[in-house]
């Protein structure tokens, strides 16, 4: 997406990137919206990066984008699909997918108890969007047909690297060595 400027239609809760302090931009603010990836919005407010969850898109003048499945005949929990989910979860900072970020390090899909248990990391311990995107990750994995609980566990060993990200990622972020 081409950035671009619109203004807030309804106060709009936002979190600050990348300390994750929520902050509210109010009803009639002009924003830029420099990334809008797997549903989510990073615009700049008052020359601050902020990320506005694309549940609140209609306050940005915008349609949400919703995230669909097929169920399995079959009942179970599909986990291509978890894999689906989880690669529309981006970094507001970095246009790239968590996926291929490398920040997903295991996904254990139990179907007897329908939950899914993930285990990730972010690009650095002390990132302030690290709830952020544990929720976000909760959510979309949640949207996956069958699935009635998902767990997500921060963990930092081993610690990410760039040699973590896919070679996608390493070219679109320009750190391919």
């Amino acid at each position: 997406m081409e950035k671009r400027m619109v203004a807030t239609v309804r106060d709009c809760p936002a979190r600050l990137v990348p300390v994750g302090t929520p902050i509210t931009i109010p009803k009639d603010s002009f924003i830029t919206i420099t990334q809008s990836l797997g549903g989510n919005f990073t615009v700049t407010y008052n020359g601050n990066m902020a990320r506005v969850d694309g549940t609140d898109a209609e306050a940005l003048g915008l349609e949400a984008e919703t995230l669909e499945f097929e169920p399995r005949a079959d009942g179970q929990i599909d986990e291509e699909q978890v894999w689906e989910a989880l690669k529309t979860v981006y970094d507001p900072e970095i246009p790239v997918d968590l996926v291929n970020l490398g920040l997903i390090y295991s996904v254990q899909v139990d179907q007897a108890e329908k939950q899914v248990s993930i285990e990730m990391t972010l690009t650095a311990p002390g990132c302030g969007m690290g709830p952020v995107l544990v929720g976000d990750v909760e959510y979309r994995v949640a949207l996956v047909p069958n699935v009635e609980a998902v767990k997500v566990e921060l963990v930092f060993d081993p610690p990410w690297s760039r040699e973590m990200m896919s070679e996608e990622a390493q070219l679109t972020t320009g750190m391919f060595y």
